[in-house]
């Protein structure tokens, strides 16, 4: 309800996906019809010599930013936009959302107090292998929670590096298809995941690793 209120007068809007904004939109029931919106994409793809056409939305009107899924600006596209705003002294007002990173470290049973997000871990195996270990010595020396993420359709071999190359007793919180009807989230050893790998291929998946 506080963020239908927040938003409810918005007509413009800085998107990453527009399909994915519009239905969210529609969700939020603002006072203008979707045909009046303003709506310009902001993601992965575009390129810093299209922020000044950004920013004079920003600059002449109250403008939401929507991310595709999780927070903007929170391994998200948006902070850009966000950092221009603040040296030109305009408000930037956050409203609470759902997010992976924040979802999964809730669920993981692991430390909240010290956390570090990684998102992709490097794709060459030998790369990989070094930064995995590398992030378990700093969780298990340091009680430091890791959180990583791969691409749906790498997840599987992702797990695979994970099990091959780390201790047994370490633990992994894999948090899969989080509010989907079939969200699976468990934390156990590494040895418990080898007696029992699940199939991970091609779905929505944030790795937390931990004492």
């Amino acid at each position: 309800m506080h963020v239908k209120k927040q938003v409810h007068h918005l007509r413009h809007f800085i998107v990453e996906n527009e399909k994915a904004a519009r239905a969210l939109i529609k969700k939020l029931e603002l006072a203008t019809p979707q045909p009046e919106l303003v709506i310009r994409l902001w993601n992965e793809h575009s390129h810093k010599e299209d922020l000044p056409e950004i920013a004079e939305l920003v600059l002449h009107h109250d403008t939401g930013i929507i991310s595709e899924a999780g927070l903007p600006c929170v391994a998200d596209p948006g902070s850009d936009i966000v950092k221009w705003a603040h040296s030109k002294g305009i408000t930037v007002v956050p409203l609470p959302g759902a997010s992976s990173i924040f979802m999964a470290l809730m669920a993981s049973g692991m430390n909240g107090q010290a956390f570090t997000f990684h998102g992709y871990l490097p794709i060459d195996k030998p790369q990989r292998i070094k930064k995995l270990k590398e992030l378990e010595t700093q969780a298990l020396r340091n009680n430091l929670t890791q959180l990583f993420m791969e691409a749906p359709y790498r997840n599987n071999q992702l797990l695979d590096d994970v099990l091959k190359n780390c201790l047994p007793e370490t633990r992994l919180c894999i948090a899969m298809n989080m509010t989907a009807p079939d969200e699976f989230i468990k934390t156990q050893t590494l040895k418990q995941w080898t007696a029992q790998k699940p199939d991970l291929h091609k779905k929505p998946v944030m790795f937390v690793m931990g004492k």
